[in-house]
């Protein structure tokens, strides 16, 4: 298999082909002055099987999404066998379906460009809501990295701590992550405005005092839940507040809020590269290409 480095996924492309002992297929890309993309594959792809790593967070979401339809369809006319296109965070993953009238599931939208741009199967991390993935036109399957962080957090010194999820529609991360910190675990009340999207986070009686606690999440954007979450276990006597999760964003000064409100240390992976991407999900991805 050949892997492809997309340009929003270098370094993480390069370790998921160092790990596959293949050498990776580089790519020129650049910008014309109007803005628009340009991709060009390096090597030749002719009757392999192929593999684009190539993420889609922010900043420049919809960029990225292009040039990963660009280079698949450059690896389909180039002849390639099959094209699996590797992204880490899926961009409008967040909407498969209609809340409002007018609106579109922008989930399937994004599946049936990519499914006309030669794509034919898709590896995520950690996507938001799995069942997103039943509609789309081809196969494609999440992978999860909680366990990854948690044995990552375990190896600091975390065994031991209080797994926790800002809502219930997290607990599942949390429970996953107990399997592995041998913790108790619990989640907060979380309430969402589908009009403004502004949460409101309530306590809940959970027993925290004298415990290190370890927040997890999916996604980090502008951390309001986090910081919301941070000062009820704060209160509720936590000895230490640590925050988890795959896909970290930090929109705007997220991380300062973040670390203000108590938080100790902040982990994400590099699904979206930054500061905090402390654990690789190369493993992952190997793992699931070798399927």
């Amino acid at each position: 298999m050949k892997i492809v480095l997309g340009p929003s996924s270098l370094q993480l492309g390069e370790k998921i082909a160092e790990l596959m002992r293949t050498k990776p297929v580089t790519v020129a890309s650049k910008n014309f002055p109007d803005g628009e993309s340009y991709v060009r594959l390096e090597a030749s792809v002719r009757n392999e099987e192929v593999a684009i790593v190539q993420t889609t967070g922010p900043p420049d979401q919809d960029t990225k999404l292009i040039q990963l339809a660009l280079l698949a369809d450059a690896a389909k006319r180039s002849g390639a066998e099959k094209v699996t296109a590797v992204v880490p965070y899926l961009a409008y993953a967040r909407q498969d379906r209609i809340f409002l009238e007018g609106e579109a599931p922008s989930a399937q939208t994004i599946a049936r460009i990519l499914q006309s741009s030669g794509i034919e199967s898709l590896i995520t991390v950690n996507v938001h809501q799995e069942k997103v993935l039943s509609k789309f036109p081809f196969q494609a399957r999440s992978a999860s990295a909680i366990g990854l962080l948690a044995d990552y957090l375990r190896r600091k010194g975390l065994k031991g701590a209080f797994a926790l999820a800002p809502d219930n529609g997290a607990m599942h991360i949390a429970e996953e992550a107990q399997h592995v910190l041998r913790g108790d675990c619990g989640y907060l009340e979380k309430q969402r405005d589908r009009l403004t999207g502004q949460t409101s986070t309530e306590s809940k009686k959970i027993d925290v005092k004298g415990k290190s606690v370890v927040i997890f999440d999916d996604i980090i954007s502008t951390g309001g839940t986090i910081v919301s979450a941070a000062k009820i276990v704060e209160a509720l006597g936590a000895v230490s507040v640590h925050v988890a999760c795959i896909h970290g964003l930090f929109i705007g000064d997220a991380e300062k809020r973040i670390l203000e409100a108590g938080v100790q240390e902040i982990v994400a992976t590099d699904t979206v590269p930054g500061k905090f991407s402390k654990v690789s999900v190369a493993p992952l991805i190997v793992s699931e290409l070798s399927r």
